[in-house]
């Protein structure tokens, strides 16, 4: 018997990390550019691949989001109620607009050319980044929500957004007036991050209690019996069931599995149309933040990085790791039939 195999390294920790906590990360549509935004008040630019930190954006408070808008320039949203527009090739910043309360999310949207934003005062905000300067000239609309905003996805036209409170939104970007739909989470516990599957049929909503449900836009019968929920980021222990926050989600840009992260340090893959695991990473130091896959898939960035759902207590330090996806980790396995009897 061959001895086994040591468990593959967490990935390339990329130098020069975020102060304090991680709250997102993204990979460019067209580099291996990552974008970090971080609750040390900062937006840092780095080079994933060649592990550089191409730039660093202070603001007046923690930043809980960001978003490329194209290779040489950024949005974020922060604590300090602000949505800031920022061109990393000029080292320079400007405000977009405000919010009442903390911008939690943000996304920009190719198909509308707008900024969305998703604040703790229960609105969203679409935001046209080409107006004049002057928080007035750039806001575009403001759509009253249930209950404050959590997570944003988008595809296409389609953008989903999910609050407390359990409820899902589902817009059409090009006719804002009111939802597309207006949903109920169906996990019993608050939601922790959406995103929309990369074909556009429907999105995955992840939980606080170690769950994931797999929802589908049309409302058709058919398309509904195929929705299901599953349960992860878990571990039995003297008999107990521990289970934890499910805080990421990253759909693979080539075969539409998707990577799960957790509070337990885990990231899983799975193939959410045979219902499988196919993987999981050797264990993180500390609870993942935010996951991101590159354009190709070549690669996923891991935020590992504590999340305080216990409090104020000693921590590994914040990390950001870039590993290499090997194809048996993320591509589907096909199934396998039995042979007919001769």
């Amino acid at each position: 018997m061959t001895s086994a195999q040591p468990p593959p390294a967490p990935g390339r920790e990329l130098s020069n990390p975020p102060a304090d906590g991680i709250s997102n990360l993204r990979f460019s549509n067209h580099s291996d550019n990552l974008l970090v935004s971080s609750w040390d008040r900062t937006v840092r630019l780095y080079d994933a691949s060649a592990n550089s930190l191409r730039g660093e954006f202070m603001h007046g408070g923690p930043v809980l989001d960001c978003c490329f808008h194209d290779d040489s320039s950024g949005f974020s949203a922060s604590a300090d109620n602000t949505v800031r527009r920022i061109v990393f090739s000029h080292g320079k910043e400007d405000i977009l607009g405000r919010h009442d309360a903390p911008v939690r999310c943000i996304e920009y949207s190719y198909a509308a050319g707008q900024v969305i934003t998703g604040s703790w005062d229960k609105t969203l905000k679409c935001w046209d980044p080409r107006g004049a300067s002057g928080q007035e000239r750039n806001l575009v609309g403001t759509y009253q929500q249930p209950e404050r905003v959590y997570s944003l996805s988008l595809v296409g036209n389609r953008l989903v957004v999910a609050t407390a409170g359990r409820h899902v939104n589902v817009y059409d970007l090009r006719n804002m007036s009111q939802p597309e739909q207006r949903r109920e989470s169906s996990l019993k516990y608050q939601t922790r991050c959406v995103r929309c599957y990369p074909n556009g049929t429907g999105y995955a909503l992840s939980s606080v209690e170690g769950r994931v449900a797999m929802e589908f836009f049309d409302l058709s019968e058919a398309s509904q019996a195929k929705k299901y929920a599953f349960k992860c980021h878990r571990k039995s222990e003297a008999g107990r069931d521990i289970v934890y926050p499910v805080n990421a989600i990253a759909f693979h840009p080539v075969y539409g599995t998707f990577a799960t992260g957790g509070c337990d340090g885990f990231v899983n893959v799975w193939d959410g149309n045979n219902k499988k695991r196919l993987y999981q990473y050797s264990k993180y130091p500390t609870s993942i933040a935010a996951l991101s896959f590159s354009r190709d898939g070549r690669l996923l960035a891991v935020a590992s990085s504590y999340t305080f759902e216990e409090g104020d207590k000693p921590h590994e330090p914040d990390a950001i790791f870039v590993r290499s996806v090997n194809e048996i980790e993320v591509k589907p396995k096909p199934k396998v039939y039995p042979n007919p009897p001769a």
